[in-house]
């Protein structure tokens, strides 16, 4: 297992070039220490683990690992379906102002569209994202007070990572120099 930078593990997830609304995700509290969990999940590209915190309101830190090479059929059922609530999205930003206009027509097109037809919101969503080219989105179970079910099933299934990345953020948050997390 290798423990990286967790904006390296999201950079692995944009570069991933699988399908963008086969991801699924579930997050919440760490479950003993300051900060949050993340699982990503897809089908073709696998799960991903990061542990993250807030240092201040511009700064997040964390760490992360790639947990398995698929999301197989064993794994799956820990991770939300489309049909779940909640939903998440990985974004780049445009690289130049053309860019960005492009993507501002686009989603133009897409508000006025969902506008003059009838549309469930999950639509919307998935519309917009691909207006916007995100690269990874799709349900997600989260709390943001709590933890929910799936994440401390995925943590008792990935008990080794969860240890390992449980002492590297320790570690982040000491060199920080912080006694807590920014919320």
């Amino acid at each position: 297992m290798r423990v990286r930078d967790w904006d390296d593990i999201v950079a692995d997830v944009v570069e991933s070039g699988a399908e963008p609304e086969g991801w699924c995700a579930v997050a919440g509290d760490r479950a003993n220490g300051l900060g949050e969990d993340l699982y990503l999940g897809h089908p073709n590209s696998g799960v991903f683990h990061l542990k993250t915190y807030a240092k201040n309101p511009f700064e997040v830190h964390g760490v992360g690992t790639q947990v398995a090479r698929r999301l197989d059929d064993e794994l799956e059922p820990l991770f939300p379906t489309k049909t779940d609530g909640s939903r998440f999205a990985v974004q780049s930003p445009p690289e130049d102002e053309d860019e960005a206009e492009d993507a501002a027509k686009r989603l133009q097109a897409v508000v006025e569209a969902h506008a003059d037809a009838p549309t469930t919101p999950g639509d919307f969503f998935d519309d917009v994202m691909d207006a916007l080219d995100s690269p990874a989105f799709g349900p997600m179970e989260f709390d943001n007070y709590d933890r929910p079910e799936g994440l401390d099933d995925l943590a008792t299934t990935f008990e080794d990572a969860e240890d390992v990345l449980n002492t590297e953020l320790d570690e982040v948050i000491e060199a920080d120099e912080v006694d807590r997390g920014f919320q």
